[in-house]
This record gives C-alpha cells, structure tokens and sequence, in this order.
C-alpha cells in the first residue's frame, strides 16, 4: 500500500515553518492536521489578516497559506503588503479560495501569488502543492546559501588581489627613491601627508584612501632617466632639466592603461603634480581646477617633504622654512584651498618628520 505522507529532501535539517491564515477556526483545524502529516514542517494558524500581517513583520516562514474572502482585509490585500516586505519577496505563498473569478485570480497573480487552492480540496492534491512550495523554498535556500559561500570567497580574493596590488605600487615606489638617493621615507611621507589634505579638504575616505596608495608613484617615471642626471650632485644644465622633466611623460606612459581606479588616480597624480595653479608648471601648463584633485594635493606633500629632505645633490631645509616656503606657494604653485588644509596640519607634520616610516606601508 503507498504512502500518502510526503517528505522532504532538507539537507540542512532545519524544519520548515508554514503559516496558514483562515478566518475560519474549523477550516485553520483542517489546515493544522493536513500539513502536520507532511515530514519535518511546522504548522501555525492565524484567524486575522492583521495580525498575520504583524507575525510576518518580525518572523520568516519559509511558505504562507491565505484564504481569499476574510474580515478586514481579504487575501490579495494581504498577499500584496506581505510581498512590499523584504524577507517575503519571493516566500512561496498558496491563496485558498472557493471563488471561480477570473479577476480575483488575475488580481492575486498581480500581487505574487505563487499557487491557487480550491475549497474545498482534496488533502492528497493540497499536501502534494505544499510539498512542491516547501521543495522551492528549500532551493531558495540553499541557492542564497550557494550565493553566500561564493561571496565570501569573491570577497577573499578581491581582498587578496588587492593587497598584492598595493603591495607591488609600494616595492616599486621604494625602489625609484632608493635611486634617486632615498631610503623609502620620503614617499611614505608624501603619502601620508597627502591622506591628510585629502581628507582635510572633504573627500571621502575612499578617495583619500585611493591617493594615498597612489601617492607614492607620483615619480615613478624617473625610473627612466639615467643616474647620471638623477644623482648628479650640482645644478643641473637646462638641457639636463629638459630631460628631467620628462620623467612625467615616462610616469604616465609607465601606467596610463591601468584598468583599476587605483592606476587611474597615479595616472592623474603622476601628469599633473608639477603643474602649478598660476599656469606655469609642466608637462601641459594646467591651471587651477584643470589640474587633477589629486594631483593639486600631491604636488603641496611633494615639495614640502622634498624641501626638508637631503638628497645627494642638495641639504635638507629646516622645517620652519620648508613649511614657509609651501605656504608662500599659495595661488601660484599650489591650490589655495590644499595651502589652508596643510597650514592646519603644522603639528603633525612636525611629528611625521620625526616619525617617518621607510616600509611598506598598505594603509595610512
């Protein structure tokens, strides 16, 4: 003889929680006995729309019988403000209904509903329709828990990418300053100081963060220029100078195809930083806001950290003068507005000075 008690292939164990909701107390009995006998479920009753309404505002269950014709609110209004919710968007939810008009179905299909009974029904037919919503809810399931596992192994490699990629930008930066006669300190600087302005300035946490990161490379085209004129320790002749400067166009030729907006923001920051506000900087004699955030932001951390700085070819300043003289810098060289931010951060320039860092440094 065949079995007419349904089950469910649930690998998670966890039992099913159905909620019926009739006005009717002999029909919410019915309903009760016919789903109990369906395996690993849990049945519960309601005989208000209202208050049915409520238990779905602060629970999930997994699938939701309506009846149709109820006091207060019949079952396409209910059908409706359960699917505004959003732990019910796609809840599998059967209506009940003794009605034969096409419109009411086409309403409640409208609405979301996922399957119609008859009343009266047959209980073989209305466990077999149960069984069939509770199968998809577990697949519901299982697929966001699918999603969730895939995510966070996204996330990890995302995170991982990521890391590499700063990782990569620090060892290169270090490595162009230890040729031009650093020890890594001066970028880690210029970073971090520019993470300041940034953030002093209004941009968010993001974009300040991206500058930082992108900071280091500002001369990463002096990678192509020989040492010769690199460490040379007396002026340099202007032809010399010419070929210095086009450690601008070796930078951005170097990363201007980067995908990430990590590599953009270098790109910005790498053609732009020897620009100055008035117009009479280089590569492309940029004035004002024509000139790269980013850019206007690194070029204030560049010459005042350079300033204080001793290199092969020239001594270090001493603080006072090296911040007067960014300062005085103000509306020609540099943005005024960057000027104001950097001229609040005397403090803890002072203090970076003495506690400079020369390693990889991911975050500020």
């Amino acid at each position: 003889m065949l079995s007419h008690r349904h089950t469910l292939n649930n690998n998670d164990d966890k039992e099913l929680k159905i909620l019926a909701v009739d006005d009717s107390a002999s029909m919410r009995a019915v309903l009760e006995t016919t789903v109990r006998k369906i395996h690993n479920t849990i049945v519960e009753t309601c005989g208000d729309p209202l208050e049915a309404l409520k238990k779905c505002q602060n629970f999930q269950y997994d699938v939701v019988i309506v009846d149709y014709l109820m006091p207060e609110m019949n079952g396409v209004r209910l059908l409706s403000h359960l699917r505004q919710l959003d732990t019910y968007r796609s809840i599998p939810i059967i209506m009940l209904t003794s009605e034969s008009d096409r419109e009411i179905r086409m309403d409640a299909l409208a609405a979301g509903v996922n399957d119609f009974l008859n009343k009266p029904f047959d209980p073989f037919e209305f466990r077999a329709r149960i069984t069939n919503m509770l199968a998809l809810r577990i697949a519901q399931r299982q697929q966001a828990r699918l999603v969730a596992y895939l995510g966070q192994d996204v996330e990890k490699a995302m995170r991982e990418i990521t890391l590499r990629e700063k990782e990569m930008i620090w060892r290169l930066a270090l490595a162009i300053d230890a040729r031009d006669g650093g020890t890594g300190a001066h970028v880690s600087r210029v970073a971090r100081i520019s993470h300041r302005l940034a953030l002093g300035l209004g941009l968010n946490e993001a974009h300040s963060q991206l500058i930082y990161l992108a900071a280091p490379l500002h001369d990463v085209g002096k990678i192509g220029i020989p040492d010769s004129i690199l460490a040379k320790p007396g002026p340099l002749t202007l032809e010399e100078e010419m070929i210095m400067r086009r450690h601008v166009e070796h930078g951005v030729k170097i990363l201007r195809d980067g995908a990430t907006e990590l590599l953009k923001v270098a790109v910005a920051i790498i053609g732009g930083h020897h620009e100055r506000w008035n117009g009479s900087g280089y590569p492309s004699g940029l004035s004002g806001k024509a000139i790269p955030i980013e850019a206007r932001i690194v070029a204030v951390a560049d010459v005042f950290d350079a300033l204080c700085t001793a290199r092969p070819y020239k001594a270090a300043m001493p603080f006072e003068t090296a911040f007067a003289q960014t300062v005085a810098g103000s509306g020609s060289q540099f943005d005024p507005a960057c000027v104001e931010v950097f001229k609040q951060l005397e403090g803890e320039l002072r203090t970076l000075r003495v506690d400079a860092t020369d390693h990889f440094a991911p975050s500020p």
